[in-house]
């Protein structure tokens, strides 16, 4: 359950007073709800299993605690992260908190050089904030021992499930020290991450700051259902009315990149971050977007994890996610840190199933809009009782939007 009784300052959450006057010197003076409930709990060394949606400060919730351990110690802390962006990020945070107390960090992730990385370990290094494989990497190499670790931190761990690193996560778990305290977050909760927990954590104590699968508050959700062929007629006219910040999803790297292309030729400024772009080019793009050289950025889910920007005002699913649950950290991208932000989706009429997949997940319903200059659209539904194989299936159009009435567009 969420503690709403959140207390206006980092004051009485264990932290030491050195550390609270650095919070106080970067301006972070109320801690959000993760935090408060999560920084006592890792200050005393318990095991952590968070969950929180994205945007909710859970960096911060578990850099305070480890460098206020690591600090009185000799020993090491790892951070493990499913994307290079998010992994760089991370160690944004991290430094600017371990900094003023001699904790040095350095980041393993694949695309950047192997030899910088040796060379940041070689210097002292006490937090390795690293991408799976890269890590494993440095493992075989002899170049990183992880014998003196003794915080070990899994960030965002469905991600890195769903990307296809549990074998990965396994066998680092087998390398770390059992003697150690162990924090994992992660958006939602599957079953294999829950399992894997039960056998690497220690009496873990469970922190849920809203249901699996609940959309960010202050997100307003649309959906708009038009052909194929309109999406990028639909955009068009997106993109003139909506004078921020977008971020918008596609399914696959040839889309983004095509996507790019289009609005370009709409007279929009755009970036494109996907894995077919080096780790170079993904920086200059999303730091582009940051700074508002790229209005548009556009972006596959693999790619996307990582993206931490503050100030998007607008979240655009082009292409609707294979995995209903990557709708969840899609959205979270916008109405970040108590700002408010939208999300649109645009569907096509023969993509009712992937929609209710969504409505599952995330318990609530989204508001179907029609567009003025657009020709109406209906989600094409299958007819109640009729099987769900292709052939001999009854279907009709549903006039009414998921029988909830067709509201105008706004």
């Amino acid at each position: 359950m969420t503690n709403t009784n959140v207390p206006a300052t980092f004051f009485g959450l264990g932290i030491a007073p050195k550390v609270l006057e650095l919070l106080e010197r970067m301006k972070f003076k109320t801690p959000t709800p993760i935090q408060h409930r999560a920084i006592p709990l890792a200050v005393e060394g318990k095991d952590i299993m968070g969950i929180a949606q994205t945007g909710t400060g859970k960096t911060l919730a578990f850099a305070i605690p480890m460098v206020q351990r690591l600090a009185q110690t000799t020993h090491n802390g790892l951070v493990i992260v499913p994307t290079r962006e998010l992994a760089i990020q991370v160690d944004e945070t991290v430094n600017k908190v371990g900094q003023p107390f001699g904790l040095k960090t350095v980041v393993l992730i694949g695309g950047a050089s192997m030899e910088d990385q040796i060379r940041g370990i070689k210097r002292g290094a006490r937090i390795l904030i690293a991408t799976p494989g890269r890590l494993i990497d440095h493992i075989q190499r002899g170049t990183v021992r992880l014998d003196s670790t003794n915080i070990l931190v899994l960030d965002e761990a469905d991600r890195m499930f769903d990307m296809g690193f549990a074998p990965q996560i396994e066998q680092i778990l087998q390398t770390v020290p059992k003697d150690r305290q162990t924090m994992l977050f992660s958006a939602t909760m599957p079953r294999d991450i829950m399992s894997m927990a039960s056998r690497h954590m220690k009496l873990p104590i469970n922190i849920e700051m809203a249901p699996q699968g609940t959309a960010a508050e202050r997100v307003v959700q649309e959906m708009f259902v038009v052909r194929r062929e309109m999406k990028t007629v639909l955009l068009a006219k997106l993109l003139s009315q909506y004078r921020g910040s977008v971020l918008l999803f596609t399914r696959t790297k040839h889309g983004a990149r095509k996507l790019t292309r289009d609005i370009k030729e709409m007279g929009h400024s755009a970036a494109e971050i996907h894995s077919d772009r080096t780790l170079a080019q993904r920086k200059a793009s999303l730091e582009g977007f940051k700074v508002g050289r790229y209005r548009v950025l556009v972006a596959t889910d693999i790619a996307a994890r990582g993206i931490d920007v503050k100030g998007i005002e607008l979240v655009v699913n082009f292409d609707l996610p294979d995995d209903a649950e990557n709708y969840v950290h899609r959205i979270g991208r916008t109405g970040r840190a108590g700002m408010e932000g939208r999300a649109i989706s645009i569907a096509t009429p023969d993509q009712a199933d992937q929609v209710q997949a969504i409505e599952r997940i995330m318990r609530s319903e989204i508001k179907v809009m029609q567009h003025p200059e657009m020709e109406t659209q209906t989600l094409y539904r299958p007819q109640p009782g009729a099987s769900s194989g292709r052939k001999g299936v009854s279907r009709s159009f549903v006039n009414k939007s998921f029988a909830r009435g067709r509201r105008r567009f706004r």
